[in-house]
């Protein structure tokens, strides 16, 4: 019989997991470099009227996804305004480079040393896409919205802008390596953590812009049940996936005979294989025009400014074409991202090499031919609702008064993606301690 008293089963392992000494101590160790982080979002570069800010934000719904990896710091434009967004970036170029330069492709195979070596390129790469990032926001942020910060140009101002760009890739890669701490010392992928202490920090003023916007109360309620079904299908998506049975047959001497071992195991082919990965690339290239149309919006050129203007209308978050072209993009970089992370695996190669075999298909070409048929069709459910995830905060706009466009999909799926990954690390180290874990 179960105890009147007994505590859910999260909240149980949750108290379990705190009381162990070493447990805690990584827990404590995140929440400190956690709280570092906020500090650092709230340190300004110099110049900055908050006032002209404020505006820029309001008329340029652009530059919210980019505050979403800066986790609210570029609302502030802080030393951290640029969050470790470079730093994905970089690692994107390199794992798309990987299987195309010979030279990284021979140290993706050289094991720990190999990624190490392909870490520290990652990190050289962040530099410069910080600076270039850095550069442009500052140029656009100096010339709309009444100037936000002023003393920017390279020509003008050469040493104002040099110390304020370098300031805020000082910012990335100090997050960077804070990231790196919380994966070295803590628990969970530090960067994904990084990016979700700023999401979460940022979920009450949301909430209040909600409930001030002067919306129903059935349209918030409705807005409330539509995140959290979508909260449960990013679960069900993240966790489904197909297993294709594999057997083992492997040969050894003992004793001066033969004896002939078979095993049974699986190769797990995720729905979502691709993550948050095609989000990025989709918003990366739709907020390219209206973020360089901002460039150009006050130009004394007419034609020039009336071309800028008219871009930024197309490409307004208030626009259907927007959303349209989001979700296309979102389902061909789901397929083409999912394609080059298969072919960096080499399954049925690897495969072939530890004397393994899908039951009824031959080994090499066949089983790559085979995985990859599978890999298609799992993943075009995936790609659908990835896209669709993309195009919820139009779509709940339209069934609802509440202006929910600054609702980011893409940040929620990055929110239980991180939970459900430190939930498994905290089950991993659960486990070896006796202890029940989160999942079942």
């Amino acid at each position: 019989m179960q105890r009147a008293d007994a505590r859910p089963r999260l909240l149980q392992a949750a108290v379990d997991a705190f009381r162990q000494p070493d447990i805690r101590q990584k827990l404590l160790f995140v929440f400190g470099l956690l709280v570092v982080f906020r500090f650092m979002a709230h340190v300004p570069l110099p110049d900055v009227d908050r006032a002209a800010l404020d505006r820029v934000f309001e008329e340029n719904a652009v530059l919210g996804f980019f505050n979403i990896f800066s986790g609210g710091a570029l609302r502030n434009l802080s030393v951290a305004s640029l969050g470790v967004y470079p730093y994905i970036t970089a690692s994107i170029v390199m794992q798309l480079l990987t299987p195309l330069v010979p030279r990284l492709q021979a140290l993706s195979r050289e094991g720990e040393h190999g990624r190490r070596q392909i870490q520290i390129y990652t990190h050289w790469l962040t530099v410069p896409i910080a600076a270039v990032q850095g550069y442009g926001q500052l140029v656009v942020l100096s010339q709309t919205g009444g100037g936000a910060i002023s003393g920017i140009g390279l020509l003008d101002h050469p040493m104002a802008t040099v110390a304020a760009v370098a300031s805020m890739v000082a910012g990335t890669m100090f997050l960077v390596w804070l990231g790196e701490l919380i994966t070295e010392k803590g628990i969970g992928n530090g960067v994904s953590i990084i990016i979700f202490g700023g999401i979460v920090a940022g979920l009450p003023s949301l909430v209040g812009q909600g409930v001030y916007s002067g919306a129903g109360i059935l349209g918030i309620l409705f807005l409330v049940a539509l995140v959290l079904a979508l909260i449960f299908a990013i679960v069900f998506f993240q966790e489904a996936q197909r297993r294709i049975p594999v057997q083992y047959s492997r040969s050894m001497f003992r004793g001066g005979r033969m004896y002939r071992q078979s095993g049974q195991s699986h190769i797990p082919l995720r729905v979502n294989s691709a993550g948050m990965i095609p989000l990025i690339f989709a918003y990366s290239i739709v907020l390219f025009p209206s973020y360089a149309a901002s460039y150009f919006a006050t130009a004394e050129t007419g034609w020039l400014q009336r071309g800028a203007e008219a871009a930024r209308g197309l490409f307004s978050p208030e626009n259907p074409v927007y959303w349209a072209l989001v979700f296309v993009l979102v389902v061909f970089f789901t397929f083409f991202y999912t394609v080059v992370v298969f072919q960096q695996q080499n399954l049925a190669e690897n495969l072939q090499k530890q004397g393994g075999f899908i039951p009824g298909i031959r080994p090499g070409r066949p089983t790559n031919e085979y995985i990859t048929r599978v890999l298609m069709r799992i993943t075009l459910a995936g790609a659908l609702f990835l896209g669709l995830v993309a195009i919820v905060p139009y779509l709940a706009t339209g069934l609802t008064d509440v202006q929910a466009l600054q609702i980011s999909s893409t940040g929620l799926l990055i929110v239980v993606g991180v939970v459900l990954d430190t939930m498994r690390q905290l089950e991993a180290q659960l486990l070896m301690r006796n202890y029940e874990g989160f999942i079942r």
